[in-house]
C-alpha cells in the first residue's frame, strides 16, 4: 500500500531556508556577544 506524502522536495527552497537560518544564527550570536560586552562595561 503506497502512500502519497506530497511532491518531491524543493532543494532550492531548502538551501535558501538553511542559508537564512545560518545567517540569523551568526548575526544573533554576534548581537549577544556585543550585548554581553556592553553589559560587562556598564554594569560593573
Amino acid at each position: 500500500m503506497a502512500e502519497n506524502h506530497g511532491s518531491a522536495m524543493d532543494y532550492a527552497e531548502h538551501e535558501r531556508t538553511y542559508a537564512m537560518f545560518i545567517g540569523m544564527v551568526k548575526y544573533g550570536t554576534a548581537a549577544l556577544v556585543v550585548l554581553l560586552v556592553l553589559m560587562a562595561l556598564f554594569l560593573l
